[in-house]
C-alpha cells in the first residue's frame, strides 16, 4: 500500500520539483545548459516515470470496463510523448554549449516532420486530458471529491500561463489526487489479506 501510495503522489511531486528547480537556475539570469537545466529536467522526468504507476493504482479503484482501458491508453500514449520530449531537452542540454545552440537543436528536432506534433503540441496533452477524464471517472463513484477534477484542471492550466507556476500547478495535483489515497490503502488491504485470491 505504501508503494502504491507513493507512486499516486509522487508525480505531482516531481512536477512541483521541477518548477523549483527551474526557479532556481533562473535565479542567476542564465538556465540552460548546464547543471540547473539537467537537473530540472531529470526530475521532470522522474516524474513523469512515477505517473505510470500512479495511474495504474488510481484506475484499479474503478471495475474493468472499456472507459477504463481507453483512459489509461490515452493517458500513457501522453505519457509516452512527454517522456520523449524530456529525454530530447535533456540530450540537447548536454550536446550544446551555450543556450543559442541548444535552441538550434531544439528547432533541429521539430523540424523533423511529424516530431512537433507527435512530441510537443498535441500528443502530450492526452496524458493531462487522460489524468482529468480519470479523476472524474473516480470523482462519479465518489473514490474523489467532486472538487478534485477542477483542482486537477487548474494545476494543469497553470503553467501553461507561465512556467513559473510549476511548483504551484504540482501541489495543486498532488492536493486533487491525494483524497484517493485512502481508497488506494483499502484495496492494498484487501489484495494482501489472508485467503485473497491472487
Amino acid at each position: 500500500m505504501k508503494r502504491a501510495a507513493l507512486y499516486v503522489i509522487a508525480g505531482p511531486l516531481g512536477i512541483a520539483a521541477y518548477g523549483l528547480v527551474r526557479l532556481w537556475g533562473k535565479s542567476d539570469g542564465v538556465y540552460g545548459p548546464g547543471f540547473d537545466w539537467q537537473a530540472a529536467h531529470l526530475v521532470a522526468l522522474a516524474g513523469m516515470v512515477f505517473f505510470v504507476p500512479g495511474v495504474r493504482t488510481l484506475a484499479r479503484l474503478l471495475p474493468r470496463s472499456p472507459w477504463r482501458t481507453g483512459v489509461v491508453a490515452l493517458t500513457f500514449v501522453g505519457l509516452a510523448a512527454t517522456m520523449v520530449q524530456f529525454g530530447a531537452d535533456i540530450v540537447e542540454g548536454l550536446l550544446a554549449a551555450d543556450r543559442a545552440e541548444m535552441s538550434a537543436l531544439g528547432a533541429d528536432f521539430k523540424d523533423i516532420p511529424g516530431v512537433e506534433v507527435a512530441f510537443y503540441d498535441v500528443v502530450p496533452q492526452l496524458f493531462f486530458l487522460g489524468l482529468v477524464v480519470l479523476a472524474g471517472l473516480l470523482a462519479a463513484r465518489r473514490r474523489l471529491p467532486w472538487w478534485s477534477p477542477p483542482l486537477l484542471l487548474a494545476g494543469i492550466v497553470l503553467p501553461v500561463v507561465t512556467l513559473d507556476l510549476l511548483p504551484i500547478g504540482g501541489l495543486c495535483m498532488l492536493v486533487a489526487l491525494a483524497p484517493a489515497l485512502p481508497s488506494v490503502a483499502r484495496q492494498g488491504e484487501r489484495v494482501t489479506s489472508p485467503g485473497a485470491v491472487h
